[in-house]
Formats: structure tokens, sequence, C-alpha cells
């Protein structure tokens, strides 16, 4: 299965809304390489990026996915790398 290197910028502006995206996060932990989060109290957001490596269709549906949720943007960055991986 062909697994790309995906950056998944997340801003949640409406903080309730952290325990969703973490519990999504979590749903995909296995394709999670590495997250950081940044809270941005004067602005009253938080900020997560969290890199993936991932079949497309797993980067689509946890981008979608967290996209959905009220107070909640995210935007993706696919890389060009492709690697070739079981399961």
């Amino acid at each position: 299965m062909e697994h790309r290197i995906s950056v998944i910028s997340i801003i949640i502006e409406d903080t309730q809304m952290s325990s969703k995206v973490n519990q999504l996060l979590h749903d995909f932990g296995e394709f999670i390489v590495g997250r950081m989060g940044i809270p941005y109290k004067e602005a009253g957001v938080s900020i997560i990026c969290v890199v993936i490596d991932a079949p497309g269709d797993i980067t689509s549906s946890l981008s979608g996915k967290l996209g959905m949720l009220n107070g909640v943007s995210t935007k993706t960055v696919v890389s060009k790398y492709k690697a070739e991986k079981e399961g």
C-alpha cells in the first residue's frame, strides 16, 4: 500500500473542541510520526501540527473529520515522497 508523508496543520478556535481533536488524533495514532502543539493564549486559539505517514485515504479521512468540527480549521500538505508499506 502506498504511503505518503503529510503535515496536517490544525487551528482550534473553539477550545471546547480540543478533546474531540485529541480523540481523532488518538484514533489515527498508528500513522502519526509526531505532533507539536502551541497554545496561543493571547489569541485564544490552539495550534497543532501533525506529521503522518499514511495512505492517501487515511490522510484525507483524518483531515476531513478534523475540518468538520465546528471551530476547527485544517490544511494538509502532502509530500511527493512515496513508499510502499505492508498493511
